[in-house]
């Protein structure tokens, strides 16, 4: 394994670790600060830039060795929130059951490591309905709710109310 000091997301990676919380929020620029350079085209125009994956990305290795997962991309606002994976997340309910809303199905989503086009694919409906849900333009109604649920028990989704 290359040494990861000499990257250029080293500064990123000795950010986060430094920060001391278990949620972050940054905006693409505030990145770029940190960094001490741009951010690549790529970074601002496709969400996968922003994938937690070992292989095959410098940028995503150096948040993942600082402990965290970079969970909410929001590429219209140009924001991104960087968490440590094995959080318990809360939730509201209404009768008994949980409401899911743009961050729990965009935690539901990163944990089970999927894009939001497998995730859609997993759950039966449309990548833009998942982007739809993510992005708070509305939330999962009736069947869609049963179906995240379900899902979220058989992937140990550590949610509590």
């Amino acid at each position: 394994m290359s040494n990861l000091t000499t990257s250029k997301y080293y500064p990123l990676q000795e950010y986060l670790r430094q920060s001391g919380v278990d949620e972050i929020d940054l905006t693409f620029a505030q990145v770029e600060q940190i960094l001490g350079v741009s951010l690549p085209v790529t970074a601002r125009v496709q969400r996968a830039w922003w994938s937690n994956r070992s292989a095959g990305a410098v940028q995503a290795k150096a948040w993942m060795l600082a402990g965290y997962h970079a969970e909410g991309v929001d590429m219209a606002n140009e924001q991104v929130t960087f968490r440590r994976p094995g959080l318990v997340y809360e939730v509201r309910r209404i009768d008994g059951e949980p409401v899911w809303d743009a961050s729990l199905v965009r935690a539901l989503r990163v944990h089970l490591e999927m894009t939001q086009n497998e995730f859609a694919k997993k759950l039966g409906v449309r990548q833009s309905t998942i982007s739809e849900w993510e992005t708070g333009v509305y939330e999962p109604r009736g069947a869609s709710t049963t179906l995240l649920s379900i899902v979220a028990e058989q992937a140990q989704f550590p949610y509590t109310a």
